[in-house]
């Protein structure tokens, strides 16, 4: 190494240690990630570096390893950006709420079992996947071609979940903007939107007696308030409805786009383009703050939770097991797909965040890592949900069963009503809300990246690679053109069906067939061979069985579950009509039907002259499958002939090359006996004639 490198080495190393605290504060982000990255590329101009691979805690971060598609500066904001992705909004409104709804503390059970036997190990094999190929969803099926049609689908399954998850992720940004006042607008029933209905709560200073707002003080109208308690609505659902949603009375009947709506939606997406802008580079560091904030904010609430009136005995709903919940075979359903949906398997944003890595990384450990902290999280969130839940019951006077609700009804609606009944209450509104925002910031974020690097890596051009922020600029203005509807009047009709349908038995497909082609058709022993190349051990044998059995089943399992236990889709008493629901399963199979398309299409245009043959070609896997380095493509991957060849052949062609290679040879030497004359057989084939008469010149 030059002098000027190794010069140019520790100023970068320098620097990145004297600003590593900065890196926290979000004012200083986006300089220090400048400043750093001119330092490596004038560090990178100044002469070669040794390169190394892998990245272990204490090791000094180097340049990357892959300088054409780049890699994560550390493991750590590998890992922060993968918890980030996992953890998301449902592990705050669907899981207590599915606790709670299937037996408490015995939900547990199903739950940690299913994530041993089908969590965790489906996380390694994407991450895995993805790291060994140095590829996106759409790269990686270079492993069998004729599966490219799974990649495909993983893309349009993160379109549409990017589309409306950014939606939710504005309203959380209205939410936190109007949080911005001495008093909550959905506190009171006194406002323009609010209907004769409407029954608020005394929850403003530090009264909180817990007694109901009637809009007069007469005996009659007490009474008929108890007995029509069931028809109560609360000032926040008024709110939710009449004012934030304006809602309309079908899902056909769009009405007008709402422009505050239709604003965050904009700041939204204009916030996920900064924090991408330079691919995981710029990414890597916004998630030291968005992936660890959220767990300061549910520290905080939780605190604050378990000292309120009532608390307990929410987190007894919460938590307090019936057994006999265990032997319902629903309850295991549940289970299951929570883990599974929970973790983003089958999305491609896993495989997309490890081909960031560097080949030899330890992505078995991070895969229990993150699988773990993602399911901590899960339980944690239902210990603040549930003890500001039994405090509202506890003030409303009803049992926690009637505030108890899941998705945009307890984040929008129940929790805010609950909110209100807290002194300072627009404080904790504006925590909970960051909260939310920054909990779906960390899963868009790796949506997009998915959609950004799978595009990328297709094309794969030099000037798609030095323009990699063009793509993820129009991929943004994409997203939020087709966010727009859900904007409008019926724009909640429209998200709850896409949330329904977009993600739901299409991943379980999907994933089903990855682990079918990786383990089957690709081969477990290949894979496995692969997987001890780049981490230097086998994967453990519980892993290997679970990968060949355990988990397809569980897989067919959550599938079977989800079509029995399929009811269409509705929203409070609307009912959703029935060509609503078509253009739902048109969405689901928009996703699958890309396999058999794809399939079907690359046989057709694979070499041979049966459908047996052009079958078999196109599950081989493709010549240019394996490391995508150099220097990784040993052993079986190891180039042939020239040495500027790296592309790796399958196995048993090279057997037969290394075999016709033994025949030449031996012909050669049989040749070479029965020479009369003084010519010699050159290593290149050629023939020179020696008329030098002295052998030994």
């Amino acid at each position: 190494m030059r002098p000027a490198a190794m010069a140019g080495s520790l100023l970068v190393v320098s620097t990145h240690t004297l600003l590593q605290p900065l890196v926290h504060s979000e004012a200083a982000l986006s300089d220090c990630a400048c400043l750093l990255i001119f330092l490596s590329v004038t560090s990178a101009a100044s002469g070669p570096e040794e390169r190394k691979n892998g990245a272990v805690p204490g090791e000094p971060v180097k340049k990357d390893e892959n300088s054409r598609r780049g890699n994560w500066g550390n493991q750590i904001e590998f890992v922060l950006t993968s918890v980030g992705y996992a953890v998301g909004l449902g592990n705050v409104w669907r899981f207590p709420y599915l606790c709670y709804r299937n037996g408490g503390g015995a939900f547990m059970l199903p739950y940690f079992i299913m994530l041993v036997f089908c969590g965790i190990p489906l996380f390694f094999l994407e991450l895995s996947f993805g790291q060994f190929a140095s590829l996106g969803c759409l790269g990686v099926w270079k492993i069998s071609p004729m599966f490219k049609g799974v990649g495909y689908g993983m893309m349009v399954v993160s379109t549409y979940i990017g589309i409306y998850y950014n939606v939710v992720i504005c309203l959380a940004f209205y939410y936190f903007f109007m949080s911005m006042t001495n008093l909550l607008p959905w506190t009171y029933c006194n406002n323009p939107w609010n209907t004769p209905d409407c029954s608020g709560v005394v929850g403003s200073g530090a009264q909180l007696n817990g007694s109901l707002v009637n809009t007069t003080t007469s005996l009659v109208a007490g009474v008929m308030e108890v007995v029509n308690r069931t028809k109560r609505t609360s000032p926040s659902e008024e709110y939710w409805k009449h004012y934030v949603l304006n809602i309309s009375d079908d899902i056909g009947n769009f009405g007008e786009v709402r422009l505050p709506i239709l604003g965050c939606l904009a700041v939204s997406w204009f916030v996920v383009f900064l924090c991408l802008i330079r691919g995981v580079k710029s990414s890597g560091k916004v998630v030291y703050f968005t992936a660890t904030f959220p767990y300061v904010v549910l520290t905080i609430l939780f605190v604050r939770g378990i000292t309120l009136d009532g608390a307990i005995n929410g987190i007894k709903y919460y938590l307090t097991p019936q057994w006999e919940k265990v032997l319902d075979a629903k309850v295991w359903g549940d289970a299951a797909s929570q883990i599974f949906y929970s973790l983003g398997c089958a999305w491609g944003g896993l495989i997309t965040m490890a081909s960031y890595n560097k080949f030899h990384n330890n992505c078995f450990r991070d895969s229990i890592i993150i699988s773990i902290t993602n399911c901590a999280t899960s339980v944690y969130a239902g210990f603040v949900i549930f003890s500001i839940l039994g405090f509202m019951a506890h003030n409303l006077n009803v049992p926690v069963s009637e505030v108890a609700d899941h998705g945009p009804g307890l984040a929008f609606v129940a929790y805010p009503e609950a909110l209100t009944l807290l002194p300072i209450s627009p404080l904790w509104s504006l925590l909970f809300f960051f909260m939310l925002i920054l909990l779906g910031l960390g899963t868009q974020f790796c949506l997009l990246e998915t959609l950004v690097t799978a595009i990328v890596d297709e094309i794969g051009t030099d000037w798609i690679i030095r323009n990699k922020t063009v793509v993820t600029f129009s991929v943004a203005i994409a997203g939020f053109l087709l966010g727009i509807p859900l904007t409008t009047h019926a724009g909640i009709y429209w998200l709850l069906l896409m949330d329904n349908y977009a993600a739901s038995f299409s991943l379980v497909i999907i994933s089903c067939i990855m682990c079918i082609c990786v383990m089957y058709i690709y081969g477990h022993r290949n894979y496995f061979k692969d997987v001890e190349m780049m981490l230097g051990f086998p994967p453990p044998l519980f892993f290997k069985v679970c990968w060949r059995f355990i988990s397809p089943v569980i897989i067919s399992f959550i599938l079977i579950f989800t079509v029995i236990q399929y009811k269409p889709i509705t929203y409070n008493d609307y009912v959703y009509p029935g060509w609503s629901l078509a253009i739902g399963f048109a969405m689901a199979l928009s996703s699958v039907i890309c396999i058999p398309i794809y399939a079907l299409y690359k046989i057709s245009r694979s070499p041979g002259t049966t459908f047996r043959e052009r079958l078999k070609h196109a599950c081989q896997p493709h010549p240019k499958w394996g490391p995508a380095l150099a220097e990784h493509r040993t052993g079986r991957y190891a180039p042939m002939g020239s040495a500027d060849t790296v592309e790796a052949r399958p196995i048993k062609e090279k057997e037969e090359l290394r075999e016709e290679h033994n025949e030449e040879e031996k012909a050669k030497e049989t040749e070479k006996k029965d020479e009369i004359s003084l010519t010699i057989q050159g290593s290149n084939g050629s023939t020179n004639t020696h008329n030098n008469p002295n052998p030994s010149a």
